[in-house]
């Protein structure tokens, strides 16, 4: 990958990410003239879940318990059940997002963008 290429690709991600987000995991910051942040790895080898991570969410979901510690047996069962149910589709969220690398995400997303160019003409 080109020196421009990684430095577009790193400027894009924090464009969408946030300034730092993603710094000395994903991102490496230069200083002095013509500085600024570049891919600190080959993007075929940043998956979704690193970018995951590197952002430092604590959970990929909005939803859970309303009261974690409940005196109705009926709600603990639930609370319970829901737990595990969470976990476990966290567990199958990570799995997947450690599968997909960003350099594919991009590319796909860069032919749909072409295909769709493509029909409006």
């Amino acid at each position: 990958m080109s020196a421009f290429t990684g430095e577009f690709i790193g400027t894009a991600l924090l464009i969408v990410l946030g300034d730092g987000v993603v710094a000395n995991t994903i991102l490496n910051k230069t200083k002095g003239h013509g500085g600024g942040w570049t891919l600190a790895r080959d993007l075929r080898s940043v998956t979704l879940a690193d970018v995951y991570d590197a952002l430092g969410t604590t959970t990929p979901f909005g939803i859970g318990v309303r009261d974690p510690q409940p005196t109705c047996p009926i709600e603990k069962g639930v609370n319970r059940a829901l737990g595990e149910a969470l976990r476990e589709a966290e567990s199958l969220l990570m799995t997947r997002l450690r599968s997909v690398a960003v350099a594919d995400t991009l590319s796909k997303a860069t032919r749909s963008s072409k295909a769709t160019r493509s029909r409006a003409s």
